[in-house]
This record gives structure tokens, sequence and C-alpha cells, in this order.
């Protein structure tokens, strides 16, 4: 099964999932929906969160005899307001996942700011080809799969929380490590890093080591704006340019092979 799950990931490089047998596309589709629903449930605890300190709030101004009809309408305005909030920090809208050998697509959705090279040893075994992206509080915080394969490292490392838009918070803030081992012939070991931010100070891995991911397939949550470094074999194309925006699981970063 895990071989006939290996091949399916990488006929889906070259094929559409459409021409894939039932069995396989079916199994391809789950996996990128595994995860599906999760920054919804993460939604649904902050939201709770804050209904309890509203309440809460509302509690003491009735024992302090503030607690009047405009006083509430007035409370909960700035409480609708977190909470449409939330929910639109939280949403995670399917991506349209590119097909084709070679590709590597976007970990996460925001900006490129940064594209150069830089050493990392653990997941790179060397030099390697970094591009950046930037979160803001306003783009979507579930990150993505760049390419289908087998997971090799998942590496949290504490540190700082430097504001993200620091050139030193890429080697000081606290993050996670993620490696992949692809299953398309052309496209080598890929690495994404998961950085915390002055805001962000959260975050969640839902891969786990050894396991085979889809490409485009969700792998974590960063809570709230932050940054994710994609790193690539120095033969990678780069695809993207300084400037551009990102989007998670469909905008194709580089190309090998």
């Amino acid at each position: 099964m895990r071989l006939q799950r290996l091949a399916c990931l990488a006929a889906c490089s070259s094929s559409s999932e459409t021409a894939l047998p039932p069995g396989q596309a079916g199994w391809l589709r789950w996996r990128r929906m595994k995860h599906s629903g999760k920054a919804s449930k993460a939604a649904g605890r902050i939201l709770l969160l804050g209904f309890a300190l509203f309440a809460v709030i509302g509690a003491i101004l009735k024992v302090v005899g503030l607690a009047t009809g405009a006083a509430a309408g007035i409370a909960g305005v700035p409480f609708v307001g977190f909470a449409l909030f939330t929910l639109y920090f939280f949403r995670d809208p399917e991506a349209r996942v590119p097909s084709g050998a070679g590709i590597v697509v976007a970990p996460a959705h925001g900006k490129i700011d940064i594209i150069d090279e830089i050493e990392e040893p653990k997941v790179m075994g060397g030099r390697c080809q970094r591009v950046s992206i930037f979160l803001s509080v306003f783009d979507v915080h579930v990150q993505q799969a760049p390419v289908a394969g087998r997971v090799t490292l998942v590496e949290h490392t504490p540190g700082k929380f430097l504001n993200a838009m620091k050139a030193e918070s890429a080697t000081e803030n606290e993050n996670v490590l993620i490696g992949f081992e692809p299953t398309d012939p052309k496209t080598r070991r890929i690495g994404v890093r998961l950085l915390t931010g002055l805001i962000a100070r959260r975050i969640i891995p839902w891969a786990r080591v050894d396991e085979t991911v889809a490409k485009g397939e969700r792998i974590s949550l960063i809570q709230f704006g932050s940054r994710v470094d994609l790193y690539l074999p120095l033969e990678a194309v780069v695809a993207v340019r300084l400037g551009e925006r990102a989007v998670g699981g469909e905008t194709i970063m580089a190309r090998m092979g």
C-alpha cells in the first residue's frame, strides 16, 4: 500500500489528478483534505476564549451596577470586530495545485522579500538557495507541502520573537524546520522553515516524520503573522521575483530537472 501511495504521488507530479486510477485519485484528494478544518477549530478556540472574557467583563459590570443596555452594546462592538477578524485570519482556502514534473510550489501565502543563498546543513547539507515569504496578519496562515514526498525532519528550535521583517529573525527566532524527500525523480531534497515573529508566537506543525505527503497538502499553521523560508538546491531555477505575492500550494516557486 505504501509503495502504491508513493507511486501515486510521483505520478501526480507529471499528470493530472483525473488521469489517475480512481483509488489513487481519491487517496490524493484525501491527503490534501486531511488537515482541512483544523484552522477553523483553532479559530473556534480563540473565539470561545474571547466570549468567556466578554462574559466575565459583563458580569463585573453587572456587579458594580454599570451593566446597562448601552454599555453592553458598546462592549459588544469590539467583540464582534474581534470575532470577524479571527474568522478572516484563520480562513483556509483550497489550493489549486499545479501538476507537472520538477515543480516546487509555494509553502505559504505572502510577499516574497528575500531570494539569496545561505548555508542550511540539517536538511540541505550545505549551501542552498533561499526564497523567503513574509506573512502579514492579513495573509492566510496555513502552510502547504512544496513537493510530494516523505517528511524527513520536523525539528523545533526555541529562540527569540523578533520582528519577522528583520533579517536577523531568520537565525534568531523560534522556528520549526521541516525536510522533504521528494518522490518526483526530477526534484531534490527541499526544506521549509516556519518562523515566529513579534506577534506570531505559536507554530503548529501537522506533518510528521516519515509521513508521506501530497504536493499542496496542509502541513502547518502559524499564529499570527510571520515568515516562511523555502530552501532549494543550487541547481533549481527560481521562478518568482522579489515583491511578488505567493499563494500557498499554487504559485510555482521553482523548477528542477
